[in-house]
């Protein structure tokens, strides 16, 4: 049996693109953002994979996460596989403004969000980031195997093939199914792009490159008022945070 899957991170992190090769994948149905509640109604009968569940009141989720991690845990039966997407700090700063300045419509909300209310949105969006991976990731490390936006991006047919070996049982299906979503994957803005359904509401026509939109999205000044929010987290990640010489414009 294909093993049920379960995508997780920070939002505008690829979280969305990424469950959608899901729905290139018959055996599977995929469920997005869906209220951790109907989750518990799920007979898990054949494979499904879940981006980020949402909140639910009568679910207490544990810190950092949308959803009580042992609860899921209870739920997802095995075979599961269980992923954490990122993205580069800078860049997903860049792509999450649109919802963090309305009322911080990403969740988990940290829980001192409020507090954060008269900092600059930059700075709102590096405390999202850097919570949602420290707390939220530091809760599922142990489980979770770490995919990278660049990665996605720099190649999707070797991405998308790499997920479906590790999950998909038919092998037949796997070769099959991942060309149509490998083309939507694009680094800039062409006729075979095709952006994920969840996330077109919080898209801005404001860069030419989803990989390194910093350098045309964020002016120094509030480079610099993020990086030390952002910078114990993006270590985590492997992440390189730039230096005076490179807040310059990409060519």
């Amino acid at each position: 049996m294909s093993s049920h899957v379960l995508i997780l991170g920070c939002g505008r992190s690829g979280t969305s693109i990424f469950g959608e090769l899901f729905d290139h994948l018959p055996a599977y149905t995929y469920y997005s953002e869906p209220p951790f509640d109907a989750l518990t109604r799920l007979s898990f009968s054949t494979p499904v994979a879940i981006k980020v569940p949402e909140e639910s009141d009568a679910y207490p989720s544990s810190p950092g996460l949308s959803f009580p991690l042992d609860t899921m845990l209870s739920l997802l039966p095995k075979p599961r596989k269980l992923y954490w997407q990122v993205r580069h700090p800078l860049d997903a700063i860049a792509s999450l403004r649109v919802g963090i300045a309305d009322n911080w419509g990403h969740h988990p909300r940290p829980p001192d969000w409020e507090s954060w209310l008269d900092r600059s949105v930059v700075e709102q969006c590096a405390h999202h980031w850097s919570y949602i991976n420290s707390v939220g990731y530091n809760q599922v490390k142990d489980l979770v195997e770490v995919c990278r936006f660049e990665d996605m991006l720099a190649s999707p047919r070797d991405f998308a093939a790499r997920i479906c070996a590790e999950v998909v049982a038919d092998h037949a299906t796997r070769v099959s199914s991942v060309a149509a979503w490998s083309e939507r994957v694009q680094d800039t803005n062409n006729e075979q792009f095709v952006e994920a359904k969840t996330s077109r509401h919080y898209s801005r026509p404001d860069h030419a490159h989803r990989v390194g939109r910093w350098r045309e999205n964020l002016r120094s000044d509030e480079i610099r008022e993020v990086l030390s929010i952002v910078s114990g987290a993006a270590q985590t990640f492997g992440y390189q945070l730039p230096g005076e010489a490179d807040f310059r414009p990409r060519a």
